[in-house]
């Protein structure tokens, strides 16, 4: 899918193509996906954004091979990950997107440097030690990398999670509530890090949020609602962010 990128056309890192996604069958079915066609730029953060059930978090699991749509595309560049077998998306998953989840998903056995290096070690992709370097650096966890999990704070665990999704250079990195269990400054470091790997490292980051605030670090905001896009807001502040959303539910 070509989207619009300084005045030109280019290929997006990401896309949904009248994608959608029914669960159940019959008088029970939800339809969580209604034909949401859009694209995701390289190098932005977008912030997907809507209230409950809006289908937000099933277009991120459909765009990251997570989840299986019913019909329509999910391309990651040029590849259709609804025609993929399970192995493949399994490769895709490991070598070319990575991960922020709000329940962090580090592995309590391992170090911090053990859950960050892991995605490369299970591809068998050497570890580009500059890139480790910078990204422990700039989280502040250079000094806890020795430290199991449960020896480290909320905010610590996820900054480990930033530098484990971007250590192996995917071409997405996806965030699902990536500050929602993290209080107020821990949350704004993880955000303003998520927005600086975009600026300097050319990281493209799609981000699932209901909170305003985090949205408002975005390049941009996607708003669904119903399973299918109700709008956009370029270059997002928290009052821009806040005005969307009340203009979204006034209309529901």
């Amino acid at each position: 899918m070509l989207v619009k990128t300084a005045g030109q056309d280019t290929l997006a890192a990401v896309a949904a193509v009248d994608l959608v996604k029914v669960y159940g069958s019959g008088d029970t079915a939800v339809r969580a996906l209604d034909g949401v066609t859009v694209g995701f730029t390289r190098a932005q953060f977008t912030a997907i954004m809507g209230p409950s059930g809006s289908g937000k978090s099933t277009l991120m699991h459909c765009l990251a091979g997570l989840d299986t749509a019913t019909s329509g595309q999910a391309l990651l560049g040029g590849t259709d990950l609804t025609r993929q077998s399970d192995r493949v998306l399994t490769k895709v998953r490991r070598e070319r997107i990575g991960f922020v989840f709000q329940s962090f998903n580090l592995l309590p056995q391992l170090t911090a440097e053990q859950n960050i290096l892991l995605p490369l070690e299970l591809a068998g992709r050497k570890v580009d030690r500059q890139l480790f370097g910078h990204l422990t650096e700039a989280l502040g966890i250079t000094g806890r990398l020795s430290h199991r999990p449960s020896e480290l704070s909320g905010g610590q665990q996820q900054r480990v999670a930033v530098a484990r999704a971007l250590a192996s250079r995917p071409e997405v990195v996806f965030a699902d509530e990536p500050t929602g269990n993290l209080d107020s400054r821990s949350g704004a470091e993880v955000l303003l890090f998520l927005r600086n790997s975009v600026r300097e490292l050319g990281q493209t980051v799609v981000m699932v949020t209901h909170d305003p605030s985090a949205a408002a670090y975005a390049d941009r905001v996607v708003l669904l609602a119903d399973g299918r896009v109700a709008g956009e807001v370029q270059s997002p502040s928290l009052a821009s962010v806040t005005e969307a959303l009340q203009a979204l539910a006034a209309n529901r």
